[in-house]
Formats: structure tokens, sequence, C-alpha cells
């Protein structure tokens, strides 16, 4: 496949070549080839010019009667009026600015013509259509022939830029396709490719470009598909067979530790799911290689018990475990029940603490000196067992005596680099366990997640409530919104506490048009935006609609109005670390009412008492997001209730997302619907929607049987064959596959 690799200079010449690598990123030929048509445009049937309808495509067959060139009054340009016949109708075909037409559309001549009829001065029209001329009087059968085969083509449009138009693009393509379409190889194994019917690659590349009707263009869809699922699925099993070589230190179970003193505390008993997944992780655990396992589940399926169980294994082979939190109030979150949970065990060291126990250490940026210096000795003594915390403990001056188990919770919110920067802290590379925030379908995983292997909570435990979710049209009907205020006031008179969610914080210094120009939140400060999507039906995006309502003012107005007299206090990002503790503190222990809160709640705050939640303007908001916030209610044995405010009108996109999700509990499902909002993202990059995307013709949703069997066939290929020294053409695929920053990214996953 060398010659794909070919610059294009060489065969558009440096002026077309530069254009297309800037404004497309085509370098080579053989990215020119892989840019496939965005669509097709379909010249349509032969029509007569009598039974033409307006706003139709359509191709006819006609004779040049009148061609006139009128100037512009008034201005510079003119437009070239051409005038055709087929014998039972007339139709007028127009060219802006295009008058050296005339040279060649001349009266007499028979042509094909095609494009959108409109209508002008009650005159049917073609504007600039495509056309061909017909030598008829040298065609056997007057151009009919011709005409028929002009007319069934399909016209390829491919995604273009400014500075190059999709024409232009075709253009260049028809050469490549021309010269070079021979030097295509041929990555998929013959007996893989002959097994399933597939197309050679060559062909497949010819097919796509001009395909001469549908069935062609998915045969060769059917082919390319499997070539981006193939290669995509041999870089991923490699990356796992790479894993597996690494050594680790086995951390077995040991019986009569803290893990058996743990579990001999727990006031429930451990559902099915989790004792299954626990098996899973703690056999991993045993093993001699590194565990890379991806840990996902149903909002409040008891995730967080599974890791905590793994990390009390850990420490009882002698190692030290990390919880990576994305913030600090979920690491101060996690700290406090975890120490709840674990009692007098996680007082190792301590006064009335367990002679087995350990010590559970908290690192945040906003840790004061002296309490920071003790926690950072703790962990390079291995005094604390445990730590938990933010990227503080990812920087350089963090030592650990004997790290072997690292917990990513939420892996949505941190890149690689910071994952790989905590486990180099290891002297061997440590097990490592990621937890998602919410479910993520089969296939996502398998391409997302694909260097891991995967176990899935989808059992809730015993005694958790349902909830109920309804849509609650601010606009339509203000009444609802009035009665959504009473059920908070319902819910606090029967003892129980209320959530009330905002896309924004509201104390910026200046925000004229904070909810007018759609921007991506700031990772370091989560919740500071809360829409993922927006844009949709005069959504986040859309400068015709007001900001979004903010924590500051929502809370203000609350407290004055419908939920006058009720404890009511604020939670944002912004807030002073210690500020934001004392109120998560006053809150899990009941002595607030109504927490206004930005989505730094969105994941791993957990108060059983709190039964109800309001989310404001959540059309602002993701469908995966909005079904993690709804799982911060109904946590105890009181019923949950989610309202899901909107000004969005009935029918629009937004609000049908929102009727999906108050529709179902069922986060799998939610999470395919997310992903078609969305798009399909870059699953090699860090890119979480898909504004770039290395899969052009895969589908992750839509094709999973495909990425099913890929997967299977590249881990057998791969276990065979682990350098693919017996498949040259499928190492170039790859190389074209995995550029620098992609590569960099498997290698650290």
């Amino acid at each position: 496949m060398a010659a794909l690799d070919e610059p294009l200079t060489k065969l558009v010449g440096d002026r077309t070549a530069k254009v297309l690598a800037d404004s497309l990123k085509l370098r080579t030929v053989g990215d020119l080839l892989h840019h496939y048509p965005r669509r097709y445009a379909e010249r349509g049937q032969l029509t007569s010019l009598d039974e033409l309808e307006v706003d139709e495509h359509v191709t006819v067959l006609a004779r040049i009667e009148k061609v006139t060139l009128i100037p512009f009054r008034g201005r510079k340009g003119d437009r070239l009026e051409v005038v055709v016949t087929d014998g039972r109708g007339r139709l007028s075909l127009v060219f802006f600015n295009q008058g050296w037409r005339q040279k060649e559309l001349k009266p007499g001549l028979q042509g094909l013509f095609a494009g959108k009829v409109g209508v002008f001065n009650r005159t049917r029209q073609l504007a600039s259509p495509d056309y061909q001329l017909l030598d008829a009087d040298g065609a056997e059968d007057g151009g009919t022939e011709t005409a028929r085969q002009f007319a069934g083509r399909m016209i390829p449009v491919y995604p273009a830029s400014a500075q190059m138009p999709s024409w232009k693009l075709a253009l260049a393509i028809e050469m490549a396709l021309t010269t070079h379409l021979g030097a295509v190889g041929e990555p998929l194994p013959e007996a893989l490719r002959a097994e399933r019917g597939l197309l050679p690659l060559s062909e497949a590349l010819e097919l796509i470009h001009r395909p001469r009707n549908q069935a062609e263009l998915e045969r060769a869809r059917d082919r390319l598909r499997w070539d981006e699922a193939f290669v995509l699925q041999v870089a991923l099993a490699q990356r796992r067979a790479a894993a597996h070589a690494l050594p680790a230190v086995p951390r077995p179970v040991r019986a009569g530790g803290l893990l058996d003193a743990f579990d001999a505390k727990l006031p429930f008993t451990l559902t099915a799911g989790q004792q299954a997944v626990g098996a899973e992780v703690f056999a991993d655990l045993a093993g001699e290689h590194p565990m890379h396992r991806l840990l996902q589940g149903e909002v409040g399926s008891g995730k967080t018990l599974v890791a905590l169980r793994a990390m009390l294994a850990v420490v009882d082979a002698g190692g030290q475990a990390v919880l990576l939190a994305p913030t600090e109030v979920l690491a101060q979150q996690h700290h406090r029940s975890i120490v709840e949970m674990m009692g007098e065990l996680a007082e190792g060291g301590m006064l009335g603490g367990s002679e087995i126990g350990t010590k559970v250490a908290l690192l945040t940026g906003s840790m004061g000196t002296a309490a920071r210096r003790q926690v950072l000795l703790d962990m390079a003594c291995g005094e604390a067992g445990i730590a938990i915390g933010t990227h503080a403990l990812i920087e350089d001056k963090v030592q650990f005596q004997d790290l072997g188990l690292v917990v990513v919770d939420e892996q949505h919110r941190f890149g690689v680099e910071q994952r790989d920067a905590l486990r180099a802290k290891g002297g061997r590379p440590p097990h490592l366990l990621v937890m998602t925030a919410t479910p993520i379908p089969r296939t996502v995983a398998m391409t997302v997640f694909g260097d891991l292997e995967t176990s899935v909570l989808d059992q809730l435990p015993a005694g958790r409530s349902p909830i109920a979710s309804h849509v609650v049209p601010a606009l339509e009907k203000p009444n609802f919104l009035a009665r959504a205020w009473e059920r908070i006031r319902e819910e606090v008179a029967k003892g129980h506490q209320a959530y009330v969610v905002c896309p924004r914080i509201g104390d910026e210094p200046e925000e004229p048009k904070a909810g007018r120009k759609r921007r991506k939140a700031d990772p370091a400060d989560p919740e500071e935006v809360g829409g993922e999507l927006g844009g949709e039906d005069g959504g986040a995006g859309s400068d015709e609609r007001r900001p979004p309502l903010s924590v500051v003012e929502t809370a203000e107005n609350l407290a004055k109005g419908p939920l006058a007299g009720l404890r009511t206090e604020i939670l944002h990002g912004r807030l002073a670390p210690e500020a934001k503790d004392d109120v998560m503190r006053r809150f899990t222990a009941g002595q607030v009412d109504v927490l206004v809160a930005t989505t730094v709640i969105e994941v791993g705050v957990n108060v059983p008492n709190a039964t109800a939640m309001v989310i404001m303007d959540a059309d602002r908001f993701g469908v995966s997001q909005l079904h993690q916030l709804r799982g911060r209610v109904g946590r105890g044995s009181a019923p949950g209730l989610c309202l899901l405010v909107s000004e969005m009108p009935a029918g629009s996109a937004a609000r049908a997302r929102l009727e999906a999700v108050a529709g179902t509990l069922d986060g799998f499902a939610l999470s395919r619907i997310d992903l078609e909002q969305r798009r399909e993202g870059d699953v090699l990059g860090q890119a979480q929607s898909g504004v770039k995307s290395s899969l052009k013709v895969l589908s992750v949703l839509e094709d999973e049987d495909v990425i099913a069997e890929a997967r299977t066939a590249a881990a057998a290929l791969v276990d065979a064959d682990p350098e693919l020294a017996d498949h040259g053409d499928l190492r170039a695929a790859l190389a074209g596959l995995l550029d620098e920053d992609r590569a960099a990214f498997l290698d650290k996953g």
C-alpha cells in the first residue's frame, strides 16, 4: 500500500494539495481515496417536459431551442437563459455569470439536463443544472442509451469546505481512482473476506465513489464497514495483548483480613451482581498481569462498594489502593461515605481504631499545607492503605510505598494522560479498575473501552425505591411549575429533602450573553455549564433564548417565593472547598431542606433522605447527564420524584429527549439515545461528541454484529501473529488509523 502514502502534491499539484491539507486534513492519496461521499445526488429518471413538478429533481432529454445572454441592469454580471424542448413541452435553464457557456450551448444541439425544478415569473426552470451534450447524429439510438446512463448515475457529494467544493474534490478523487486504484492493498485476511463474501478493497473504493446503483453502494459500504471495525479491533487486541504481557504483583484475597471484617460489618447482603463482579475482580487481582477492567452499571447499582471491596483486598495483600475522583465534592463525598462504611477499620494506627485497620487519606488541591504534608507522608510510608483524591494525586511529589490498585471514578472526565501518570507511580504496573458514570451500549464498550475487560452491574440493591419522572412544560402550563414547588414542600413536610439543579452558577462578573452562545464546559469545573447538547429547536445554542437559569438567582427567588421558610442552601464548584464540604455535611445530616446546585452533585452524592429533584432548564442537559442526576434521589426506602422543567415546545427534539428520560429508568436504553444525539465520537481519541471521528462508515450503534465479529476475528489473528508479521497490508492500514496522537492514546490506555 506504499503508493497510497504518496503526497497529494504529485497528484494534484502544490496549490490544490495545500488547500486539501489545510481545509480537510487530506495529505496523501490514501487520505483522498478514503474521503467518502456524505451523500449521493440522484439525477432522477428521464422526465417529459410536460410532466415536470416543482421541487422535484429531474433529468430531461431535450434539444436547445433558444439561447439569450441578458446583462444585469445597473450592476455587473449577466444571466444566460437557455430554452429547451422535447417536442411536448418547454423548459428554461438559467446560468448566472456564466456567459462563456454560450460557446457550447448552441441552438439545435441535444443534451441531458439535470437539476431541481423551480418557478420564476410563472415559468418552470432549472437553475445552474448539470448537463451533458449528446452527439445525437452520430449515435444509432439517437442518444437514448447514453441518456439513460446519465439519468441513472448517482452523483457523489463530498464533505467539502469553502476553499474546496465537492465538485473539485470529485475531480481529484477521480484522478486518484484512475492512477492509484491498482496500488490498493488488502488489509483483511483472505479467509475472512471469503467467509463473509466481501469485495476486494480496491473494488469497494471504486464503488463507494462511482456507484451505478444502490446495490453497488451497499456492497461497498459492507466491505468498508468491516475494514474500519477490524483494523480498530486489531489495534485494541494488540493493546490487550501488550497489557497482558506486563508483570504485576499478584494481590490474592487473604482470609481473616480487612475485607472479611468489612463484609461482616455490612448491614445488608450484597446483590448477586455485586458478588459475581467482585469474584471477577478478585480473580484479576490474583493474577500475575495487571487487571484492566471496566466496571459499568446502572446509576445506584453499587459500583463504589464493589470498588471498595477490591481496594480492601489489595490492602490485605500488602499494597495500597487509590480512588481518583473528578471533582473535590465527589472526592470528599467518597471519603466521607467510605470512612463511614468502614468505621473503626478506617482508623488504623489511631486511638480506638481496629488492629487490622488502615488509614483512609483524602488529598485535594485545596488542602492546607500541614494537612497535605501529613497525607503525603502517610501515603509514602504506607500507613494510608487507601487514598482518595482529585487530580492532586497525580502530582510529581505524590509517592506511594506500594501502589497496587488504581480505581478511576467517572472515566469520561479524565484524560488518559492523567490515568497513565497515576499508574506510573507503582513500581510494577498497578491493577486498574475504571468505573463509568452511566451505562454504555455493549458495542461502545467494545470500541471506546476495547482494551478493557468489561463487568456489568444491572441489578439495584434491595430497598431502593422507584423514581417517578415527569416533564414540567413551564411555558405551556405554568400551574404545573407551581405544583412542582408544592410537591417539594410536601416532601420536606414528610421529613425528606430535595435538590434543585440549574445549568449555571450565576456569580459570573459579566454575563449578558451567558446562555446565548453554547460553549464547552471547562473539564476542571465540569458543572459550570450543565448543558451538553442544546442548540436544537432554540436550545442552548439559540440566540433567541434567555440565559440559562442560575443557582444564585434561583435560590434567591425560591427562598423569597414558593419555598419561603424552608432551609435552602447553594452548592457549586466555585465555592471555597471548606464551604462546599460544610454544605454537603449539613445536607447529609438533614440540616438543609433544599439544596440548589449545579451538576456538581451529578455523580457519587449519596443522601438516602433526599427524595425529590427539580431540574430547571432540563433541555440544556444531556440524556445521560439527566439520568445520572436523577439517580441522586430514590436512594432510600421512600419513593423518588424527578421533575424535568423546560420551556421547549411540544414536538421539539429537545422535548422529545426529556420525554424519553421521563419514560424509562433503563440507563442502557437512554445511553443509546444519548449517543444518537451526541453523534459518535472518535473512538480512539478523547472527543466525547462526534466532532471528529475515525469511523466514516461504521456505526457503533447500528453495526453491533459487525463489531462483535470483528473483535473475535481480530483477537484470533493477534493471538496467532502478535506483530502482524504475515499481514503487511494490515500493518499499513493500522499505521494509517493510528496517527501519533491516537497511538499514544492506546499506548497509555
